[in-house]
C-alpha cells in the first residue's frame, strides 16, 4: 500500500492525501449503507471494541486501499444485517464507496470488492432471561 498521493503541483502547490483517508472515507461510506451492521473480520470487530471502550475509533476498519497515479481500488469486509439480501447489500457498499472515493477524493475507481464476512441475526444481541433457580 502507498503512503500517500500527490495530486499535481500547480501555482498554488500540491495537495496529498494519505491512504489511510481514503480507507476512512471508504470506510464512512460503507458504514452508512443500510444492511451493513459492521466492517471487518472476527479479529478486527474484536480490536474496535477495545478501541470504543477506550472512546477512540477506527473508521477505517475492514478496508485496505491500493492507491496508484489515478485510480483506487478498495477491498471492504462487512458483517452484513440479517435477512437482507447479500447481493443488494455488498451491490450498496460498492456504489457507496465509489461514489464517495470519487466525490470526496477526486479520484477515479478502478474496483470495489466487497466480503460478506458474517451475518448478524439481531435476536443474538438480546440479553439472556435470568435462570429461575439458583
Amino acid at each position: 500500500m502507498a503512503e500517500s498521493i500527490t495530486t499535481p503541483a500547480t501555482g498554488a502547490g500540491r495537495t496529498v492525501i494519505d491512504d489511510g483517508v481514503i480507507a476512512k472515507v471508504a470506510g464512512i461510506a460503507a458504514r452508512e449503507v443500510p444492511g451493513v451492521h459492521a466492517l471487518g473480520g472476527g479479529a478486527a470487530r474484536a480490536i474496535g471494541a477495545l478501541r470504543s471502550a477506550i472512546g477512540s475509533d477506527d473508521r477505517a476498519q475492514g478496508v485496505k486501499v491500493e492507491v496508484g497515479e489515478r485510480q483506487v481500488a478498495a477491498d471492504v469486509t462487512i458483517v452484513a444485517e440479517y435477512p437482507i439480501p447479500l447481493q443488494e447489500v455488498a451491490e450498496g457498499v460498492r456504489s457507496a464507496v465509489a461514489g464517495a472515493i470519487q466525490q470526496i477524493i477526486g479520484m477515479e475507481v478502478a474496483e470495489i470488492n466487497v466480503t460478506v464476512q458474517d451475518v448478524h441475526i439481531p435476536e443474538d444481541d438480546a440479553p439472556e432471561a435470568e435462570p429461575r433457580v439458583a
